[in-house]
């Protein structure tokens, strides 16, 4: 069983998620986790933990403990076979003036199919799902829209994208265009009402990630 809590422990770290965090994904209290990993309680995973952190980390079930057969079953099942769960998590990346991300706990998870999650990306286990606030990336994104943001896609393989960034604590949702020759970039809005800001070097902005999926509400 303390291979089962080491391992768990590389594959929150490998993450960078909090103990906490984890244990709201599982909708127990904020100890839960740690206190699972460091003192043996509960003794092993509840079934449906176990299964939401598999699929959460994309590992499979046997290294937190299933038994061989349980494992064996779930893979027959064609309900969770193939499927992904993504963390949506509590922060908002604003279209306008700028929005405080400071609470980064999942407000839930949304399955995609992993093979489906491949085309878009080469790293599905470094996604999450946020909101857009605000109207300055409209008619692309408008308020209250979903977005897909790969954390791994970022500064290292910047190019002419829709990005996340971290400015002055808050996050944004901006379009880059990026100007090789002076190897800066153009913070863009799509609505025509808000300025642009050029000139931008990438060592003045943290880049969260790209995103590279949308999704809203018809009403």
């Amino acid at each position: 069983m303390s291979d089962i809590r080491a391992t768990l422990d590389q594959l929150i770290r490998d993450r960078g998620d909090s103990y906490a965090a984890i244990s709201r994904l599982l909708d127990r209290n904020s100890a839960y986790v740690q206190q699972f990993i460091h003192r043996g309680s509960p003794t092993k995973l509840d079934e449906n933990d176990r299964q939401t952190l598999a699929q959460y980390f994309g590992v499979d079930e046997a290294v937190l403990g299933a038994p061989p057969t349980s494992t064996t079953r779930r893979k027959s099942a064609p309900s969770g076979d193939g499927v992904r769960l993504v963390p949506r998590l509590a922060v908002g990346a604003s279209a306008g003036h700028g929005a405080v991300g400071t609470d980064d706990a999942p407000l839930g998870q949304i399955g995609f199919e992993t093979r489906w999650l491949r085309q878009l990306t080469s790293s599905p286990t470094a996604l999450s799902i946020i909101q857009v606030a605000g109207d300055s990336m409209s008619p692309t994104l408008a308020d209250g829209d979903d977005i897909m943001v790969d954390r791994n896609d970022g500064a290292e393989r910047i190019r002419d994208g829709i990005y996340v960034l971290r400015v002055d604590d808050s996050l944004i949702v901006k379009r880059l265009a990026i100007n090789p020759v002076q190897r800066s970039f153009t913070v863009r809005s799509d609505n025509p009402a808000y300025p642009d800001w050029p000139d931008v070097t990438p060592d003045s902005i943290d880049i969260v990630g790209r995103v590279i999926w949308a999704g809203r509400q018809i009403k």
